[in-house]
């Protein structure tokens, strides 16, 4: 990184802290709503670095405010759970815990936000911040709950942004290699939901089919409504998928059972194309009961699709600039991923940036794969751009 970049050179110097913070995360991973160790480890960490207002908030989330004068209050905020992945991976920092493994990124995400907390803690102490920072440290981004509710739901419910103006958020890249950020303006992930459909019959004998109805006959008429529900049943103007995750039925290779199960998850951009899309995928299961079958269908909503307010991009984008002017700036939607910053970004002016993390050996390590890793060169260049964004979010919200 070019020197002389006060930020940048405050979060190279802290490299190994950041490494440290991230590696211990890594190795002792928790999932959603049971991350009751790594709130006490972030609690821990705040305090040794002299943030001396931490609360809890929302279950297992951590919230420091650090504050410095008069002036605007805005929220930075990181992930912590990890996902129910047996990791593969032969490094010394692989996950402790069997089954589970940060293989999202929010380690690096909660360590990066550690950093932060100790540059702005200087800039406390030194008299160059002005204004209120919330560190938000949120849990269960990755599930929800029997309510349907996940950390951000739970953090919001809680207050967590009923004094702040503006929030911003990272995410580690996969797919871009270190030294480049991908933003974009409006909507950049999906509304996320799940459907399951039920269809019945009548079931029977292997060996008599015709003497009954077979609703694994019914399904087979179902799925080619089902998959060109996007091609012919939705504007190729949108953004919109529909997948099926899981098929259930039957016990013995002689019985025909009587019903099958079908779950799987729509994804979309817009409200228009999430109610086309509920509405059509009823009617694909419709096809059973024109064949003599029956079939129940329902739809859990989850949460919306993330809408980055282009004004906070550019705050940004500027802070890239003058942070490491060699930074490339990538543009374009983040993908059909879902994302519950998008509950506090439809709260306040908010925005998410991609940091790019891929290690420059080649090896595709996807997002929630068990070989996902980073390259941690990353670590303080999101470390330095938080920083910075909160300087200048204060400044111009």
């Amino acid at each position: 990184m070019v020197p002389g970049h006060k930020e940048m050179e405050r979060a190279e110097a802290m490299i190994e802290e950041l490494v440290r913070f991230r590696r211990t995360l890594h190795a002792h991973p928790e999932l959603s709503f049971q991350e009751r160790q790594t709130a006490e480890f972030v609690a821990t960490t705040l305090r040794d670095l002299g943030v001396t207002d931490i609360k809890t908030c929302g279950g297992h989330g951590v919230v420091a405010t650090i504050r410095s004068g008069a002036g605007p209050t805005i929220a930075i905020r990181a992930d912590m759970d990890a996902l129910p992945i047996q990791e593969t991976g032969t490094h010394v920092y692989r996950s402790k815990n069997d089954g589970v493994m940060h293989a999202c990124g929010h380690d690096a995400h909660t360590a990066m936000l550690l950093g932060v907390a100790k540059l702005l803690v200087e800039d406390q102490r030194n008299g160059s911040l002005q204004g209120t920072v919330k560190l938000i440290f949120q849990p269960a981004e990755e599930a929800t709950d029997e309510s349907g509710f996940s950390g951000a739901s739970y953090m919001i419910l809680d207050g967590v942004l009923d004094d702040v103006e503006a929030a911003v958020a990272l995410h580690v890249c996969p797919w871009q290699p270190v030294g480049v950020i991908q933003v974009n303006d409006g909507e950049s992930m999906a509304n996320v939901d799940v459907f399951e459909g039920v269809i019945a019959g009548s079931g029977g004998h292997g060996g008599y089919p015709h003497m009954g109805s077979d609703p694994i006959w019914l399904l087979s008429s179902v799925l080619p409504v089902l998959y060109s529900i996007v091609n012919r049943r939705i504007s190729p103007l949108e953004t919109a998928v529909a997948s099926i995750g899981e098929i259930h039925a039957g016990s013995a290779s002689n019985v025909i059972p009587d019903e099958v199960r079908v779950v799987g998850t729509f994804r979309s951009y817009s409200a228009e194309a999430r109610g086309s899309l509920t509405m059509e995928l009823e009617k694909a299961f419709q096809v059973a009961e024109v064949l003599g079958g029956t079939y129940e269908f329902h739809v859990e909503h989850g949460e919306p699709a993330l809408r980055n307010e282009p004004r906070v991009n550019r705050i940004i984008e500027r802070a890239a600039v003058e942070v490491a002017p060699e930074i490339e700036i990538a543009r374009g939607p983040f993908g059909l991923g879902g994302e519950d910053f998008a509950y506090m970004a439809e709260r306040v002016p908010a925005a998410m940036f991609f940091l790019g993390s891929a290690m420059a050996d080649g090896i595709s390590r996807e997002l929630h794969t068990p070989i996902f890793d980073i390259d941690e060169r990353c670590l303080p260049i999101g470390t330095a751009l938080l920083t910075k964004i909160a300087h200048e979010m204060l400044k111009s919200i």
